[in-house]
C-alpha cells in the first residue's frame, strides 16, 4: 500500500496554469504506475493521465492532450501534473492514484490507492 498526499491546487482564470503535485510515502515509489483522475460536481470520476513506472508510456485523455503533461520523479516519490491553457471545464476535485504494477491503465478500477484529492477551480 501507498499513501498519497496531492497539492497545488487552487482558483485560476480561463487561460492560466496550475501544477499539481501527488507525494508518496509508505512502499517503493517506482514500483507503481500512476495516474491522475477527476471528478466535477455531479459527476463521474473521469480519467485524466496516466504514467508508467520509468516515465515510457503516458496517457491522456482526449479533453487534455496537448494542455496537461504528465510527469514523475521517482528519487522525489513524486508525481505532477502540469496544466496549462486551462478551461471552466477543467474545474474538479483532482485524483491521483497508484497502481501496484509497471503499466498504466485509464480504468478507475486498476487502481487500489487514492489521495484525498485537490480542488481546481478555473473561472471564465
Amino acid at each position: 500500500q501507498v499513501q498519497l498526499v496531492e497539492s497545488g491546487g487552487g482558483l485560476v482564470q480561463a487561460g492560466g496554469s496550475l501544477r499539481l503535485s501527488c507525494a508518496a510515502s509508505g512502499r517503493a515509489f517506482s514500483r507503481y504506475a500512476m495516474g491522475w483522475f477527476r471528478q466535477a460536481p455531479g459527476k463521474e470520476r473521469e480519467f485524466v493521465a496516466a504514467i508508467s513506472w520509468n516515465s515510457g508510456w503516458r496517457y491522456y485523455a482526449d479533453s487534455v492532450k496537448g494542455r496537461f503533461t504528465v510527469s514523475r520523479d521517482n528519487a522525489k516519490s513524486t508525481m505532477y501534473l502540469q496544466m496549462n491553457s486551462l478551461k471552466p471545464e477543467d474545474t474538479a476535485v483532482y485524483y491521483c492514484a497508484a497502481r501496484n504494477g509497471i503499466a498504466p491503465t485509464t480504468k478507475r478500477s486498476d487502481y487500489a490507492d487514492w489521495g484525498q484529492g485537490t480542488q481546481v477551480t478555473v473561472s471564465s
